[in-house]
């Protein structure tokens, strides 16, 4: 079906996002007789295939309740949500992008209770359910739950003939990126590509080597930026600047060929099938473990639930909770796990209908093998305030504004100073 699709633009023009502050106790509840249009935030709807396939899947099921997507450009979302909240919008849906939105959210009154969801669902049966308990209430419910893998391209390993990149270690990865770099100018393929955002660093950081992003002290991120700029400044990695300026799409980078190697996460596996199937993209992939510290230790990465919650402004609020509860469930699992989207139900149905994985060993491997998934960003009332800090930080780093030794040493000083006192 063709679906009518909200811009961000028209919002604004209905609601004048005018920021009034967080609503109190909500909109009115309208009669939820008959048929019901649900409006649903999203971003890149036509690149993210996971909320189509949700949305016929539910629309199959209820006959009466028509989705009704608002599209938001990805990476600008978190900003404009926040934006349509304060102004009093009332979209329906909200997908929680991260942890640290939602608890934005959550903690200024503007998302509905959905406690009874989750208890209806089975909150033993849902991954990544931890964070979104804020004191023994969850106001979202997670409908996936990602973590993030290395992408690398088959083709580029083989005409170089190196051996698919298997448990490796951040100097292994390095070492590679340097040989699978070609060419130059528009012609150059890069070893690897990092994308500008900072949990591409630090996350990554935090997660092997125990570090705490809320913490405010973070010398444990050194290493990770020293490889990561390293990587850039000989080449090896398009460079920070021109990938954040230009907005460059990481899915460009890697169905175009331009990158042998990228860290990111498994909701990227359902972008991929959906470029091959369009026809966009021949790339010949596969997945494999994220490099670690060191040879032979446990796989640890990060990751992050993805959930749906209710807009306390809502006026079909009935009607959001019962597409909450299918999102979230192992109906609205199957969905997902068809496209290549891991799904936070978990069972052994899910897991087989989970079919866009390439069959070659290493990937399943990468994909099903025991591995440690660390938190994106903790979830506190510190979060978001902690987040702004050390992206703003993390720009000044990648761009050479300022050196790693004093870009941590500032975080420490603002997160302590600003964010963590009584």
């Amino acid at each position: 079906m063709k679906r009518p699709i909200l811009t961000i633009s028209a919002i604004a023009a209905a609601v004048g996002l005018a920021l009034t502050g967080c609503s109190g106790a909500g909109s009115p509840q309208q009669d939820e007789d008959g048929p019901v249009t649900l409006s649903v935030s999203v971003w890149n709807y036509d690149q993210t295939p996971e909320f189509k396939a949700l949305f016929d899947a539910f629309e199959a099921e209820h006959p009466d309740i028509t989705i009704e997507p608002v599209d938001i450009l990805a990476d600008d979302y978190s900003d404009k949500v926040t934006t349509m909240l304060a102004g009093g919008d009332k979209t329906d849906v909200l997908t929680m992008k991260n942890v640290t939105d939602y608890a934005r959210y959550a903690n200024r009154g503007q998302l509905v209770d959905v406690g009874d969801v989750v208890d209806d669902i089975g909150a033993d049966k849902l991954a990544g359910i931890e964070p979104f308990a804020l004191d023994d209430t969850y106001y979202a419910a997670p409908y996936r739950q990602d973590f993030w893998l290395l992408y690398y391209n088959k083709a580029i390993f083989d005409a170089a003939g190196i051996e698919h990149p298997d448990n490796l270690t951040w100097d292994e990865y390095a070492d590679i990126a340097a040989k699978l770099t070609s060419g130059d100018g528009d012609s150059k393929v890069y070893g690897t590509y990092n994308h500008y955002w900072r949990s591409v660093v630090q996350s990554i950081a935090a997660a092997q080597t125990g570090g705490d992003l809320i913490s405010g002290d973070y010398g444990f991120m050194q290493d990770q930026y020293d490889l990561t700029l390293d990587l850039q400044d000989k080449g090896y990695a398009l460079d920070y600047g021109t990938a954040k300026t230009q907005q460059i799409s990481y899915r460009t980078m890697f169905e175009t060929g331009k990158a042998a190697m990228m860290p990111m996460g498994t909701w990227y596996i359902a972008g991929i099938a959906q470029s091959i199937e369009s026809g966009a993209t021949d790339v010949d992939w596969g997945v494999a473990q994220m490099p670690q510290l060191k040879a032979g230790e446990e796989t640890v990465t990060f990751g992050s639930p993805t959930a749906f919650a209710v807009n306390k402004n809502s006026t079909h609020q009935a009607a959001a909770k019962t597409f909450l509860e299918f999102a979230a469930s192992e109906a609205g699992a199957k969905a997902i796990a068809a496209i290549g989207v891991v799904p936070a139900y978990q069972s052994d149905d899910v897991t087989a209908a989970f079919t866009a994985l390439p069959t070659d060993d290493l990937s399943g491997k990468a994909f099903q093998e025991s591995k440690d998934v660390v938190l994106e960003m903790p979830v506190s009332e510190y979060s978001s305030d902690v987040s702004s800090i050390l992206d703003e930080e993390h720009d000044l780093i990648m761009v050479g504004e300022s050196d790693v030794d004093d870009a941590i040493t500032k975080m420490q000083d603002r997160v302590k100073n600003d964010v963590l006192v009584d």
